[in-house]
């Protein structure tokens, strides 16, 4: 369970987020929403504990995130970031079992139960076969992949993505989208991720985050589509967005 409680997120003078409250349960698959520059990134970095709010809290698993010390925040939320991630000298094994340092001991030497772990986390995305290539030879499709297995390997009840999809053609968009959603049901996490496809967002996720400065909807998605408030948000005077006949039925 994520809360948010009269949360205000913002920079000097510039509130992004007033006051908002929300809750979120386990074993969703979320997308976070928004216009560039509404704050999508600065609210997962909230819930990381790496940016301070001006006023509210947030709760994971009913514990303050900044009560958390650095090895509890990071047995309770992990990140995947957008970046293109490319390390030449490790191999998959051995960047997914960098997952495990919060549960290691002083020298970091893996226990029986971390690389069981490692390897199911491997195995569920899809990438065991690629335990011993480097990331330097492979798509960006395929490092994603490794990224979000080190991620599971570090065995979080939340995970965060920031436009996880950001470097992807539709199907291979589609495609991680619906390992995430997958993932979400089958380990019961509250999987969040940042998109610009609203396609994705309403077709697959089971909740929505909407930034509309300086208020944020959270609601199931079809609520949300019910209320229009995504409509009323990217409508301008080229496009007409219709949220109901862009969702796609499974």
């Amino acid at each position: 369970m994520i809360q948010l409680e009269k949360l205000t997120l913002g920079y000097g003078q510039q509130i992004l987020l007033d006051k908002v409250s929300a809750q979120i349960a386990n074993g969703q698959l979320i997308a976070l929403l928004g216009r560039n520059g509404t704050g999508k990134s600065t609210l997962l970095r909230a819930l990381m504990g790496l940016e301070r709010p001006i006023h509210g809290n947030i709760y994971i698993q009913q514990r303050s995130v900044h009560s958390l010390r650095a090895e509890e925040l990071a047995q309770n939320v992990s990140l995947v970031t957008t970046e293109r991630i490319r390390i030449p000298h490790l191999s998959c094994k051995d960047v997914v079992a960098l997952g495990r340092a919060p549960y290691t001991n002083w020298i970091g030497k893996l226990q029986p139960a971390d690389n069981r772990q490692i390897e199911e986390a491997m195995k569920l995305t899809g990438m065991l076969s690629y335990a011993d290539k480097t990331m330097d030879r492979m798509s960006d499709g395929e490092c994603q992949r490794i990224m979000i297995a080190r991620a599971l390997a570090q065995d979080t009840p939340v995970i965060l993505l920031d436009e996880p999809t950001a470097f992807l053609d539709l199907p291979n968009r589609y495609e991680l989208c619906l390992l995430l959603k997958k993932l979400a049901k089958e380990k019961k996490k509250s999987i969040i991720f940042s998109t610009h496809d609203l396609d994705i967002a309403l077709s697959l996720c089971d909740f929505l985050l909407l930034i509309d400065n300086p208020q944020l909807y959270a609601l199931p998605t079809q609520e949300m589509i019910n209320g229009r408030h995504i409509e009323r948000l990217f409508r301008n005077e080229t496009v007409t967005f219709d949220a109901q006949a862009m969702k796609v039925r499974s």
